[in-house]
């Protein structure tokens, strides 16, 4: 894995896709909090201190998925100064009608906050799971509620989603649609911060998330400003990398790949977001021709992806253009220096490998009023 004014919804039609493409829709809405109160919160990860926060709270709506999906991921963009922070929830209604239990998603909070960003283990019951990021059902699921209660004064919700799905493997190779194209996305080594920091995530060398957004950062002109880097270590190659880091680190997880908290990085700098899955590299390829870099994830060994000399359980990449032949131009942080980090890799391996490893899954930032490309539902 390495989330009132209503805006129009996303994927209200499921279009019925071929056999064997997977099922996706994505869902959004703008929030406007109606309940207040206070709730008391013990910190896991803050010796055991107990304390009491003002709450205001949005409760969705529940809404049709389309189809029966087998996993659902939220993703959101939004602030959360000094003293404040948010926690993300789902329930989900199954197939058979019945209801699930409120699954805690995340608890997210910017930088250097007063509680600990994390997501939530050990929720698993009869109905479902929370891996990391991800509800995983373990029947399937035809409808869902998100609720976000955002804690302390002057936090705020700019837009949330959630990417409801149902993965079916074995899809067949696109053929080669937009050619020639690459974008002018910064590269940035994830090897070049080894040892770097190892508090979050072992240190540089985990870090594919943060370079990734450091690179699509960098591509659209935003990013930390030289008073928020004061504290990386003098001689880093690139501290805005070290910054992302420490700012997704999750602490259950231990890990700077949760999808949905790198979103949410990139809203603090003005960029909006989401998680999504998309079906093929036809798919990717309408972001691209739309001037729009896109972050994948996948996992494989280092013969399925010739070419990349290593192997993973979990990588994010910078999918910047194609070849002319439609072969995939990568900004990959796992090269050894920046200079490495541009690599091409051959159509059909970087398809099959994302598509078997996340199920296509992407995260797609870009500045507001910057137009997407048309969409099946998916985004």
């Amino acid at each position: 894995m390495c989330p009132i004014r209503v805006e129009t919804t996303i994927g209200e039609v499921v279009t019925l896709l071929p056999a064997g493409l997977s099922r996706v829709v994505l869902h959004r809405w703008a929030v406007e909090p109606r309940e207040s109160g206070v709730a008391t919160y013990t910190d896991p990860f803050g010796a055991g201190r107990t304390t009491a926060w003002p709450y205001v709270r949005w409760t969705s709506e529940e809404r049709e998925i389309g189809f029966p999906a087998t996993a659902l991921v939220p993703s959101w963009i939004a602030r959360t100064p000094p003293g404040t922070w948010l926690e993300i929830e789902l329930r989900a209604r199954t197939t058979s009608g019945a209801l699930t239990k409120w699954y805690v998603m995340a608890r997210w909070a910017e930088g250097d906050a007063d509680i600990h960003r994390t997501s939530l283990p050990g929720q698993g019951d009869g109905d479902g799971d929370v891996a990391v990021d991800t509800f995983v059902a373990a029947r399937p699921v035809t409808a869902y509620r998100i609720r976000v209660t955002l804690h302390g004064e002057g936090a705020r919700v700019g837009s949330i989603g959630v990417m409801a799905s149902a993965v079916r493997p074995g899809s067949r190779p696109s053929a080669p649609g937009t050619a020639g194209v690459e974008l002018d996305v910064p590269p940035r080594s994830q090897k070049s911060h080894s040892g770097h920091y190892p508090e979050w995530d072992g240190g540089g060398d985990s870090w594919c998330g943060p370079a990734s957004l450091a690179m699509v950062l960098g591509y659209w002109g935003r990013g930390p400003a030289p008073a928020e880097l004061s504290w990386v270590r003098p001689g880093d190659p690139c501290p805005s990398v070290d910054h992302a880091a420490r700012d997704v680190y999750d602490h259950s997880y231990q890990g700077t790949g949760n999808w949905p908290f790198c979103v949410a990085y990139a809203g603090r700098y003005g960029l909006e977001g989401f998680v999504t899955r998309l079906r093929s590299l036809n798919e990717l390829e309408r972001f691209i021709s739309a001037a729009i870099p896109v972050i994948t994830s996948q996992s494989f060994r280092d013969h399925e992806l010739p070419g990349s000399g290593y192997s993973t359980s979990g990588n994010l990449m910078v999918v910047v253009g194609f070849t002319p032949e439609g072969d995939v131009v990568v900004n990959d942080p796992a090269a050894p220096t920046d200079d490495t980090v541009r690599r091409i890799y051959p159509r059909a391996a970087f398809e099959g490998v994302w598509q078997r490893g996340s199920g296509g899954i992407v995260h797609v930032v870009h500045p507001p009023g910057i137009p997407l490309p048309d969409s099946e539902g998916n985004w």
